[in-house]
């Protein structure tokens, strides 16, 4: 007989819960008065400590008329970034800075920095007993240190360059001394490191610039001596003399090429003007000779007189004769000239020619002369430049060294960090505050008194009530003697209804009694026990095909109600539906690529094995198998956890867990489990419309879900079907009421059923044992 957890059976009285703070009332007040009252004593009593803070602004103080002359416009810029800052802090806070300080002002003789000073007797008697460190195998510089690390805070103010001390101390004038000695001996150090620098950068040059000044030398020796071997003498625009005569001469050939081809084209001219008779007034050489003017004057006038004489005289008349005899001898004059002008252009021509071939000459003379100087010119530009490198690398080092000794000399050594705000001597305590306190400690006594008394009121069990609608049935004994094998019968009609179950609750939430009642209604109904009865000598062999012929033999039962003592045997016909074994089950399931198994038990909780030693068997063969039990009483899940107070499918349906809270794994395989829960039954049936999705995300996750519905009907399971489903029929006995299950089944929709029975299996590793949960 299945029992609901007692978990669902009472509530919490939150009125009697509550009550329990007025009863104990007086209690809780001195309580709380007593934590107040010593928390002002504390605080009255308490040490006074003071802090101070002094703040370090990063900052370039270089001058403009002292930065050195290659930094440009460095210093306007950013000197330090974040993880700068973050160094800075990391330096002011070294212990080579705490050092100087506390021994700048003596904080070794003060007890508050050294414990040995002045120690308790109570001190003295722990480190003889070995309770406490003796602080005297401590050096007496890391004790202060120590100290003062526990009382300093340094950090650099967010969005800023500035560094801000803070230091606390039982004096209020130390409180405020300390951060600035601190602060100075920073700066101070800062100050050191430069000039440290500017000192080794001089001790760094000085041998350099002597070195290089030797190079120097020599390297423009070698320049001057390589120029006179090698006779490179430099001409006009830094070029050799040989290449600066090669392209003057190279100029003067153009010239001379240029005047050689104008004079003959001239002469050709002249020469054809001559030879074809035509006029030589077109030629400007011609016109340009003075007696040829003068002679085309003559003819001009000689013309003009001829056209006198005409006008007077025949053209036989001595005088017009003999000015055209003149005439005529001007022609010839000016025609001799014109010859005399040709053969001074040829002669000009091959003067210009001769010209031209000689400058040919003398530039394939300087080619050859300004190759070679080219090539030697290489060489002396290599050593040119190994001079005026380090020609400059000398200047450089000599500028460096100048600025570097000025400072050196001057003890110039700008740092760039200033103390932006000095501490001051603080007036009041930051410790200890004794309004914050004395109201922290009444609040948290309060509070902590408060709970105390509720959970004394929880764990007492006052505060607890039966839960509404929550009964338990009485438990009967149940004789259960075995009888004789029955001989199978013929099927009977379905008559009657099946029990309900959580299943059917799931189908249908909208129904009239709470699942509670329901549950407990069932669970009063007295059912017969089925009993595995082993053969003695035997192991039965399990049926290899389904039918009426492969069935088990049916183990009768004996319900002794009124009389106990006495044995009643109750004859059942046989079922002919056939049913197959665990092995065939999840051979079947696997086989098929199933993704759900829904069990069906209308025998109650012992048949439930059948789902259990299912999802066991396929979780063995590899595949990742979960079992959700919709039973009212958790049979299917209680063997596989061995308690039913684990959170279940009423939880994840009554948004109480998630997935995580509700899936546990089974002790004895590698399957999972979703047992009942322990949420409200009815308050879960709300939300029964949410379990089609949990059962389609529970069949993503894992490769077969197989789902104990208990004795559920067709209804009850519609809602937990889907794709790839396979329905089983779970049965201890091929009764009637098996029967009447399978045929309400098969004409609901399902034709498929398959019939599956626990009786016979033996689980992996307990040969000869027979099992059925």
């Amino acid at each position: 007989m299945s029992v609901q957890s007692a978990a669902a059976d009472v509530d919490v009285d939150l009125r009697q819960l509550f009550a329990s703070l007025a009863r104990n009332w007086l209690r809780i007040l001195l309580f709380v008065l007593l934590v107040t009252g010593l928390a002002f004593a504390f605080a009255s009593f308490a040490t006074r400590h003071y802090k101070a803070q002094t703040q370090v602004e990063i900052a370039p103080r270089e001058s403009v008329y002292t930065r050195p002359a290659g930094s440009n416009n460095d210093g306007d810029k950013p000197i330090l970034d974040e993880q700068g800052v973050a160094t800075q802090v990391q330096i002011i806070s070294s212990n080579e800075i705490l050092k100087q300080v506390a021994q700048k002002l003596g904080l070794a003789r003060l007890p508050e920095f050294d414990e040995t000073i002045n120690m308790s007797s109570l001190s003295r008697v722990l480190i003889l007993l070995g309770l406490k460190n003796d602080p005297m195998d401590i050096p007496a510089d890391e004790r202060v240190l120590k100290k003062m690390r526990e009382k300093l805070n340094v950090f650099g103010v967010e969005k800023t360059r500035i560094i801000a001390i803070e230091f606390s101390s039982e004096d209020p004038k130390l409180a405020a001394a300390i951060p600035d000695a601190i602060a100075a001996a920073y700066i101070a150090g800062q100050g050191a490191a430069k000039s440290e620098s500017n000192t080794a950068a001089a001790d760094f040059l000085a041998p350099e610039i002597a070195d290089l000044s030797k190079q120097v030398r020599d390297a423009e020796a070698k320049v001057a001596a390589y120029r006179g071997q090698s006779d490179l003498l430099m001409g006009g625009n830094n070029s050799t003399l040989a290449t600066q005569q090669l392209a003057e001469l190279s100029t003067e050939l153009s010239r001379v090429r240029a005047n050689r081809a104008a004079a003959e084209g001239t002469a050709d001219s002249v020469r054809k003007a001559l030879q074809n008779g035509g006029s030589l007034d077109s030629l400007p050489e011609v016109l340009s000779s003075d007696l040829i003017q003068r002679l085309r004057e003559r003819q001009v006038e000689l013309r003009a007189n001829i056209a006198d004489l005409s006008t007077t005289m025949l053209d036989n008349h001595p005088r017009v004769r003999a000015a055209k005899s003149q005439l005529a001898d001007l022609d010839a004059q000016i025609r001799s000239e014109a010859q005399k002008v040709m053969k001074g252009l040829v002669m000009q021509a091959d003067a210009a020619k001769a010209r031209e071939n000689q400058l040919v000459a003398d530039v394939n003379t300087l080619k050859a002369a300004s190759a070679q100087a080219g090539e030697q010119q290489v060489g002396l530009d290599a050593l040119q430049r190994d001079a005026a490198a380090k020609r400059q690398q000398l200047e450089l080092y000599l500028t460096n060294y100048r600025e570097a000794a000025s400072r050196q000399d001057r003890n110039y050594a700008p740092v760039d960090a200033r103390v932006s705000s000095p501490a001051s001597v603080p007036s009041e305590p930051y410790f200890p505050k004794v309004g914050p306190i004395v109201g922290a400690a009444a609040a948290a006594s309060l509070l902590l008194a408060a709970v105390f008394t509720l959970l004394r009121e929880l764990f007492s069990g006052r505060a607890m009530r039966p839960a509404t609608g929550a009964r338990f049935a009485p438990i009967d004994e149940v004789a259960m003697p075995t009888t004789a094998r029955q001989e199978p019968a013929a099927p009977l009609e379905p008559a009657g209804r099946l029990e309900p179950a959580v299943a059917s609750e799931f189908a249908n939430p909208g129904a009239e009694a709470p699942w509670s009642e329901t549950v407990a209604d069932s669970e009063m109904t007295v059912r017969p026990q089925p009993i595995a009865e082993p053969e003695p000598a035997t192991e039965p062999e399990p049926a290899t095909e389904p039918g009426p012929a492969a069935q088990p033999e049916p183990v009768a039962k004996a319900v002794s109600a009124t009389e106990p003592e006495s044995v009643v045997e109750v004859q059942r016909p046989r079922s002919v539906l056939g049913e197959i074994d665990i092995e065939k089950a999840a051979e079947k399931l696997i086989a098929s690529g199933a993704a759900r198994a829904i069990f069906v038990s209308p025998e109650g909780d012992e048949a439930a094995a059948s789902a259990i030693l299912v999802a066991r068997e396929v979780s063995d063969a590899g595949l990742r198998v979960l079992l959700l039990d919709l039973t009212a009483s958790g049979a299917a899940s209680r063997p596989m956890l061995d308690s039913g107070l684990f959170p279940g499918i009423t939880d994840l349906l009554a948004s109480q867990a998630q997935f995580s809270d509700v899936i546990h794994a089974d002790l004895y395989s590698d399957c999972h489990v979703i047992p009942v829960g322990t949420a409200d039954p009815v308050r879960a049936m709300r939300a029964a419309d949410r379990l089609p999705i949990i059962m389609q995300s529970l069949t993503t996750a894992y490769d077969l879900v197989v789902v104990e519905c208990g004795p559920a009907d067709a209804q009850g399971i519609s809602r937990l079907g889907g794709d790839a489903t396979e329905v089983f029929l779970s049965m201890l006995e091929p009764d009637d009421e098996v029967t009447r299950a399978a045929v309400k089944l098969i004409e609901s929709g399902y034709p498929d059923l398959t019939l599956v029975t626990p009786l016979g299996h033996e689980p992996p590793g307990t040969p000869g044992r027979r099992s059925a949960a």
